[in-house]
């Protein structure tokens, strides 16, 4: 049986290539997705953390050149601004905000 008042937020863009499920964590809100292989710009509307799980995220933030990221390493964008993300093979990640 399902509450639907009790159903996790799910978001989807870029045609569904990227999907993630929302969560409150110890560390307050979060979101797990999933990317498929591919180009993505993202904006953000309040500070966020993203932790890679599987693949590799190679990422462009403001003012700073291009760079990779593994499963467990994590990089940080301040509210308000655009990033960049290269998948070449589907990656997880989990996105701290708020």
């Amino acid at each position: 049986m399902s509450n639907t008042n009790n159903l996790l937020p799910h978001h989807t863009y870029f045609d569904g290539k990227v999907q993630s499920l929302g969560l409150e964590t110890e560390h307050g809100k979060a979101t797990v997705g999933v990317m498929k292989a591919g180009t993505y710009e993202f904006s953000t509307s309040s500070p966020e953390k993203m932790v890679v799980i599987t693949g590799i995220l190679k990422v462009k933030l403001p003012n700073e050149d291009w760079a990779a990221y593994k499963a467990q390493e994590e990089f940080e964008i301040a509210a308000g601004n655009k990033f960049e993300v290269i998948c070449d093979a589907d990656a997880s990640y989990i996105c701290y905000y708020g």
